[in-house]
This record gives structure tokens, sequence and C-alpha cells, in this order.
């Protein structure tokens, strides 16, 4: 399974997706699934019973999220349906894979990021990938910086 399927991790997947064909991909997007939706996720997870759900979705308007009229918005895609996926996941013993971002990071670092990194976000886009990122712990994160190389760290997975 795999959300956000129309953006742009989510459509790099899809490209990635024809070399494995042992592998039987469900891509959804927001028509198909609502993740904002807890009752639509459980639904979803019930009927088609996913052994991996990878989390391409996000807010990603980096500079829109500051605008107090998102908050919401932002929040509730980068943080509160990571919980409702995380929890699906948890109860259909479903593998998440969850993909963070280097802005829950100060940005005062002067080598690449590691996943062990003290988190220090200095935006609301930061904050609420952040908070989605420190849901249960059988969450495997990845931190993926801008490309090239945007989808190299999930072929490692796969």
């Amino acid at each position: 399974m795999v959300t956000g399927s129309n953006g742009q991790l989510g459509s790099d997947i899809k490209e990635l997706a024809v070399q494995y064909p042992g592998f039987d991909f469900l891509f959804t997007d927001r028509e198909t699934l609502s993740i904002i939706d807890e009752t639509s996720v459980n639904r979803f997870f019930d009927e088609h019973q996913p052994h991996f759900c990878i989390n391409c979705a996000a807010y990603t308007a980096v500079d829109k999220a500051e605008d107090a009229v998102e908050l919401h918005n932002v929040q509730a895609l980068n943080a509160d349906a990571v919980g409702y996926l995380a929890r699906a996941c948890a109860t259909h013993n479903t593998k998440l894979i969850q993909v963070s971002t280097d802005y829950v990071f100060d940005g005062n670092g002067t080598e690449p990021y590691k996943e062990s990194d003290i988190t220090q976000p200095v935006s609301v886009y930061g904050s609420t990938k952040l908070a989605g990122k420190s849901w249960p712990q059988k969450i495997r994160t990845l931190l993926l910086s801008a490309p090239p190389g945007f989808i190299q760290p999930l072929e490692r997975i796969l």
C-alpha cells in the first residue's frame, strides 16, 4: 500500500514498482483513501489487509504551512493521519514506512543529517512532520533529502 500516490514520491514509487513484479502494490490518493479520516483508514485496512504501508502523503507546501489558516490542514495530514495509519498498521500487523524530512532539524548542521540526530524544527511544517514521526515505535522512518537520489533509500527497502 502506498499513500499519496499522485505526489512526487508516490509517483516515483509507481514508476519503480514495475521493477518488482513479485509485489502487489496498492496505490492510494486522497480520492481513494482519506488518511485524515480514521474511520476510512480502518475500513480500508479491514478490506485490503496490506502487509506494508509506505506513507508518501504529506502537506508539502512549506511556506504556505506557516499561514495560520492552513495549520489545521498541515497538522491533519502530517501528524494526525500518521497516527491513524500507525494504529491501523499495528492492529493489522502491517509494517509502516513513514517518510520524514530534514525540516525536523534546525538547519544548522554541517554534515548530512542522520535519523539519530537531535531534532529541532524551526517551522510549522517541520514541527508537524516531527509530530507525525513520533507515533508508535513500530514506524520505520526514512529521512529523505531533496533530489538527486530522491528514491534510492526506498529502493533499498523494496
